[in-house]
């Protein structure tokens, strides 16, 4: 962990599958200037490490994460205190960006997919940095809170866009208007995780999900696939996924991994992709423009 420079996450890659985990156990996981670098630069490696199938994340001990670390008291979320120097390097102007939205901004952007396997608690930007991770697995102890009105502030970490998404406006607005902390059942019940497990199985039942993603499917396909299903979610006419689905399909249809897809079902045996995520993933997205924060 030294030698990656991590001092708030651990890191380890086994057979496919990446496990970050939240490390700050004896804090409950709190979020801090530190773990949003720290978070933005693990991603960076897993889309560099073509070993790298899957992403788990979750958290050590009893929590996932119990929001912001409030250690700084009523000055915590004051751009203008001392501790914000940490976070001078994301100002634009006069604005400093919000962390939270810079780790999920990044997540997003992820050419992996995300298995998040949530421990225990997580408020705050415990259960917002969740909200681009695309599959929840949830422990039946663990608890989650929108709880921004209750702290004097806003929701942020692009939940504003994320989570009506996800679990409808309805949900959503109440979640955040009351910021009560609710538990498992709720959040299987309105959608915010797939499934729930005992304590002692998350993780297995993870890595099974994980495994049967990195066993069976073509890595180069499964990026294009995460890239069209969470742009197209926000376009604005079916037209921009017709667009990309035709110049995937084309790119991919050609390429090795779906002669080896056919010729591996045909002969009932396992597959073989040829293709990395490194240096054959296309560009179908000529008109995808940056989106600078201004």
């Amino acid at each position: 962990m030294a030698a990656l420079g991590f001092e708030t996450l651990l890191y380890a890659v086994e057979d496919g599958i990446a496990t970050i985990t939240l490390n700050r156990p004896d804090k409950l996981n709190a979020f801090t200037a530190r773990m949003m670098k720290e978070l933005i630069g693990v991603f960076d490696l897993t889309d560099a490490d073509d070993a790298v199938r899957v992403v788990i994340v979750t958290g050590a001990g009893r929590a996932f994460c119990a929001g912001a670390d409030l250690s700084g008291g009523g000055a915590t979320f004051d751009r203008t205190s001392p501790q914000a120097i940490e976070r001078e390097e994301g100002k634009v102007g006069d604005v400093y960006r919000d962390g939270g939205g810079r780790v999920v901004l990044r997540m997003y952007e992820s050419l992996k997919p995300i298995i998040a396997a949530v421990n225990g608690a997580a408020v705050g930007v415990g259960v917002t940095m969740q909200l681009p991770m695309d599959i929840r697995l949830a422990s039946t102890d663990a608890k989650f809170g929108f709880v921004f009105a209750r702290r004097g502030i806003t929701p942020e970490a692009c939940s504003s866009w994320f989570l009506p998404r996800l679990v409808g406006m309805q949900t959503a607005l109440e979640w955040c208007f009351t910021g009560r902390v609710f538990g498992a059942q709720e959040a299987l019940e309105r959608g915010l995780v797939r499934s729930l497990h005992a304590p002692q199985d998350l993780l297995p039942a993870a890595r099974a999900l994980a495994r049967e993603i990195a066993d069976n499917t073509a890595p180069v396909s499964v990026a294009l696939s995460r890239q069209l299903l969470w742009r197209m979610a926000g376009a604005d006419h079916p037209m921009e996924a017709h667009k990309a689905d035709s110049r995937a399909i084309q790119s991919r249809g050609a390429a090795g991994d779906a002669k080896e897809g056919v010729s591996s079902f045909l002969e009932k045996r396992a597959p073989a992709y040829p293709d990395k995520v490194s240096t054959d993933l296309p560009d179908i997205w000529p008109e995808w423009g940056e989106h600078p924060f201004r």
